[in-house]
């Protein structure tokens, strides 16, 4: 089977949600639940993935949309909303060739997906996609992280298990990481395995090179003013407290005139 020319598949996707559990205490669900009471619907959620934040805030009556680049996800987040009696209008398309039928009072970028755009060229066009779909008065909402500062390792690797309901088999994820300083970017392996009574039945490896871009606070403020946006916000991690010079996750909020 040939690679996709879009990250999560295979493996990856059909596990993403088991390895993450349950999220319905995550820091960002409240954060960005906050987010769009405060500045309004409808939403779009870029990046939606399985449906984590849609369907669950789609769920408490939330006027929402999602976009993602991955057929292997979409497909899954349409299954879990037939369970949840949801019909959520979803898109599979690219950030930088994003085009929907309506605009949005509040765009959300979860999971730093923005930072999956590794092009320089890329993310200032994916700005202006986002900038074009929103209303006047518009939000853009999206978190950033900074993946290694100065005295931290280069490399990281770790292994995850979990248990597969249906047979009890277990699913084994392991990860490689290296920073490289020089280019901002993060390159990694994972390998996902499926584990039955001690013998490995399936295994698919994803190699990402680069995989993510990493940002400093002042790079990602950039963007939101090159792109247009106003009375641009950070804050530190998934809070409404102002950002501190050492915080390596925040989240920027910016208002298109």
């Amino acid at each position: 089977m040939s690679t996709p020319n879009y990250e999560y598949y295979g493996l990856m996707a059909k596990f993403w949600d088991l390895f993450r559990g349950d999220t319905s205490t995550w820091e960002d669900r409240f954060f960005y639940l906050d987010a769009v009471k405060k500045y309004g619907q409808p939403v779009l959620d870029v990046g939606c993935g399985t449906g984590r934040i849609l369907l669950d805030f789609m769920g408490q009556g939330i006027d929402m949309d999602g976009v993602d680049n991955s057929p292997d996800m979409l497909a899954l987040c349409k299954r879990k909303a037939e369970k949840l009696n949801l019909n959520p209008a979803v898109y599979q398309q690219e950030m930088i060739e994003l085009s929907l039928p309506r605009k949005y009072q509040t765009i959300l970028v979860p999971s730093s997906s923005f930072q999956l755009l590794l092009d320089a060229s890329l993310p200032p066009i994916a700005m202006q996609r986002f900038y074009e779909h929103l209303l006047p008065g518009g939000v853009l909402v999206m978190p950033f992280m900074t993946l290694w500062t100065p005295g931290q390792p280069l490399e990281d690797e770790y292994t995850r298990e979990a248990i597969r309901p249906e047979d009890g088999a277990t699913v084994r994820r392991w990860q490689y990481s290296r920073f490289d300083p020089a280019t901002d970017f993060e390159h990694t392996i994972e390998r996902y395995e499926i584990i039955q009574t001690g013998q490995v039945i399936v295994s698919e490896e994803h190699h990402q090179s680069p995989a993510t871009r990493s940002y400093t606070q002042a790079q990602a403020v950039g963007l939101y003013q090159q792109a247009g946006f106003k009375d641009i916000q950070v804050f530190s991690e998934f809070t409404f407290e102002p950002v501190k010079s050492t915080d390596t996750t925040f989240s920027i909020i910016g208002i298109k005139p």
